[in-house]
């Protein structure tokens, strides 16, 4: 695959609306770009520590243990509508802390995306292109979690009470729930 090729594919993917993504707009609403900044380390080593074992071991790993994409997909469903619950109650004059470090990391850990991103978009690690096109993909993400960051900001101009941040908080809620479920229906359908 060529580098423009990976980068529109990767591109695609990371801009599209998932749960780290909106724990990123959230922290964005909640706290600003310097809030997401902070929390840019803990999704970076979220999908380094997910992509780089599937990278070098997954395919091998997948095709030896099916079940293992089943575990991971409920997992992560699991995970993602817990987040939407806690999101849902949360109170917003107390919510700055609310996006942890530990909940991006382990959001984007248990990100369906990372597979795609490490069976499907990267090359194998013998590649010689690999560490070039991996740089280049956390780079990608940085700028995408800005860009995310940027849009949760945004929702706030002007706001004068919590009140527009609990709706944003609630929305957000909605859409992890509507991706747990949906991630839910796609492991049933693989059984």
């Amino acid at each position: 695959m060529s580098f423009a090729a990976f980068a529109s594919a990767v591109l695609a993917l990371l801009l599209a609306p998932g749960p780290t993504n909106t724990l990123i707009g959230v922290a964005g609403a909640q706290g600003g770009l310097g809030r997401v900044a902070r929390l840019l380390p803990a999704e970076l080593l979220g999908y380094l520590t997910a992509i780089l074992p599937l990278a070098y071991l997954g395919a091998d790993l997948m095709a030896e243990l099916p079940a293992a994409a089943l575990v991971v997909k409920v997992a992560a469903a699991a995970w993602v509508m817990l987040l939407a619950v806690r999101l849902w109650h949360l109170n917003p004059s107390g919510a700055t802390g609310a996006i942890t470090a530990r909940r991006v990391y382990l959001t984007t850990l248990l990100n369906p995306k990372a597979l795609i991103f490490a069976l499907v978009l990267l090359p194998a690690p013998s590649e010689p292109d690999f560490s070039t096109k991996l740089t280049m993909f956390c780079l990608m993400v940085g700028v995408v979690a800005l860009l995310w960051g940027f849009a949760g900001a945004m929702t706030q101009i002007g706001a004068g009470s919590d009140r527009r941040l609990q709706m944003t908080q609630r929305i957000a809620s909605l859409w992890l729930a509507l991706v747990s479920l949906s991630l839910i229906a796609g492991a049933l359908t693989t059984v």
